[in-house]
């Protein structure tokens, strides 16, 4: 009996490592995975995190809104990010799982439709990360698999200018996607429901705006009169590249699932008050609702950014709240990748600074038309030849406004085009922690010094010790 027990156990053993792949191969967690599924993925992850961070921090560092509490990041402390501030793991993230989908389509001829669109959103994601931090891990990045686990900090300009940087992969994408002969299609593709041409569209807006970027550090005139020219951009709102919210879970945008006390702690700012009550702009009652405390329905109040919670006591209902579209009605939001209003307003201040022929305009009408009907508000006749009119006060500044007033959530790039341009003219904030400076990037993140510590420390003593207050390549005079 002994024997034979033995015997069996034997046969058993030979026959589990016979078929131990098999065996210990789960079927719910695949070793592979389709680029379709990673593609929703990214576009969904990185647009919902975006816009979230963009209410939460970048409506702060832009001014649109002020925080009542945990508002160390109002204040400028940019190192104690609270509701929100905390965009560097949302970006390397989704940049790692976009980086499998371009590997999978250059590895993978059945998947070569993806490396458009993956180096397109490539470029996107790489952009936004330097502009807000300046030099990162790019090159070297993404590749642990190879035992690339500590990479080293490239420079801003760099991560623009060189091959496989930003610009580069713009161009390469939209080559990738002229070039494509084959039949499959592009799945996953939640932006533009896998249209190609689409996908094109949004990769020349884009060029338009890393271009205007950079505009102040290179000559871009030549390529921007080459973009506008051709007219292969985004022209048109149903154009966009964006994603829509819903009003009901799991696809409503995120404040409207917090706790209502997270929601009721941002209210509109001194600047977007003063900004919106001299234009007379009706988007304001879209944007944000009436004081609670007034008998006359409609009146509107804003709060100076970075008050000093602990000794100020604020009553929210004497400030203006967010709109209803940011938690009972957000089918009424996207998520903002790029926009027919965005892009025509960037054309506008080319042509206004001369490094494009066209008319500044019908570019800056062009935007505003299209930004009113993006927030769903009637355009009167009287806004474009009154307030709003470009030339009423200084032109650019005008158009610089319109684009900061449109883009409220959309990230942080109200903030970043303040950098670059100046305008809107933001406001000294109430108890500053940054000696009344307004930060102009966002600092490197404490995990960085504990698990990439060499080449953090060379990163952070070309800026000062990881300084705030240092200018990103492209904003240096």
């Amino acid at each position: 009996m002994k024997k034979t027990y033995s015997l069996l156990l034997f046969l058993a053993i030979i026959s589990c490592t016979q078929d131990f792949e098999d065996i210990n191969t789960n079927p719910n967690s695949p070793v592979s995975v389709q680029p379709s599924l990673l593609l929703r993925q990214v576009i969904y992850d990185y647009g919902e995190q975006m816009s979230y961070e963009g209410f939460t921090a970048g409506n702060l560092l832009g001014q649109y809104t002020t925080a009542l509490d945990f508002n160390l990041f109002d204040r400028h402390n940019l190192k104690s990010p609270q509701l929100g501030g905390n965009p560097w793991p949302i970006f390397y993230e989704n940049l790692r799982d976009n980086e499998i989908i371009l590997n999978l389509s250059q590895e993978n001829t059945s998947f070569s439709v993806y490396e458009g669109p993956a180096r397109i959103m490539k470029a996107y994601m790489a952009a936004a990360l330097t502009d807000l931090f300046g030099d990162v891990p790019y090159f070297e990045a993404f590749k642990g698999n190879q035992g690339t686990v500590t990479p080293v900090y490239d420079s801003q300009e760099s991560i623009y200018m060189a091959e496989n940087g930003i610009l580069d992969n713009l161009n390469k994408g939209i080559s990738a996607i002229e070039s494509y002969e084959g039949t499959i299609p592009l799945e996953g593709d939640i932006l533009f429901e896998g249209d190609l041409e689409s996908w094109v569209r949004f990769a020349n807006s884009l060029k338009i705006k890393y271009l205007m970027r950079i505009s102040s550090k290179l000559d871009v005139a030549t390529e921007l009169q080459a973009l506008f020219n051709e007219g292969n951009y985004i022209q048109e709102n149903s154009q966009n590249a964006v994603f829509d919210f819903t009003d009901g879970e799991p696809n409503n945008f995120r404040l409207a699932r917090l706790r209502i006390g997270d929601f009721n702690n941002f209210v509109m700012s001194e600047t977007m008050d003063e900004i919106l009550t001299n234009l007379n702009d009706p988007r304001i009652s879209k944007l944000f609702r009436p004081i609670a405390n007034s008998d006359m329905g409609d009146e509107y109040n804003g709060l100076l950014n970075g008050i000093d919670a602990s000794s100020t006591t604020i009553n929210v209902s004497d400030y203006s709240l967010a709109g209803t579209i940011f938690r009972e009605n957000t089918g009424v939001l996207d998520a903002n990748f790029m926009t027919s209003m965005e892009t025509h307003f960037l054309l506008a201040e080319a042509a206004q600074k001369g490094l494009i022929t066209g008319n500044v305009n019908q570019l800056y009408e062009r935007g505003v038309s299209q930004a009113f009907d993006y927030w769903q508000v009637v355009l009167s006749n009287e806004y474009l030849t009154g307030p709003g009119a470009l030339n009423n006060g200084n032109p650019l500044e005008n158009i610089i406004t319109q684009k900061w007033i449109a883009n409220m959530i959309n990230g942080y790039e109200g903030w970043i085009e303040y950098r670059r341009t100046g305008y809107p003219q933001l406001k000294t904030i109430s108890a500053s922690l940054n000696d009344d400076l307004i930060p102009v990037r966002m600092p490197y993140p404490g995990e960085e010094e504990a698990l990439n510590n060499s080449n953090y420390t060379e990163a952070s003593d070309n800026t000062n010790g990881n300084s705030i207050n240092v200018n990103v390549w492209w904003d240096e005079e």
